[in-house]
């Protein structure tokens, strides 16, 4: 039985003996960019101008660079990040978008439909 709970919740079982299960948007936001940034070839998340101007003054989220949209048991991510150079843009895209719905398929039960990528930037190693 799902329902959802408030705007940032959703309530996957609920059993009068046992109690609720509870996903908040932000553990789902954390499960994607935790899984792109383990894919070779992605160098960080990147955020909008919000997210980075309030990481300046001290405000950090594990989730930055992601947007979740969570409507009943569908998910639709959208990612902001950082390739490295040298690495083939398609190839690595598509390895986030095939990591990013596989974890967060397989942790919450839910199902991804869709895992939007927007690349901000190439980072270039230097060799010092």
């Amino acid at each position: 039985m799902e329902k959802e709970t408030d705007k940032n919740a959703l309530v996957l079982r609920e059993d009068e003996n046992m109690g609720s299960v509870q996903i908040a948007d932000d553990v789902v936001a954390m499960i994607a960019s935790l899984a792109a940034t383990e894919v070779e070839g992605v160098s960080a998340m990147t955020g909008n101008i919000t997210n980075e101007l309030m990481s300046k003054v001290g405000v950090k989220k594990l989730t930055k660079g992601v947007k979740v949209d969570v409507q009943g048991q569908n998910v639709r991510v959208d990612l902001t990040v950082t390739l490295e150079y040298g690495y083939n843009i398609p190839a690595t895209c598509q390895q986030v978008q095939t990591k990013v719905k596989s974890a967060i398929e397989n942790m919450t039960g839910l199902s991804c439909s869709d895992v939007n990528i927007r690349i901000a930037g190439v980072t270039i190693k230097r060799d010092n």
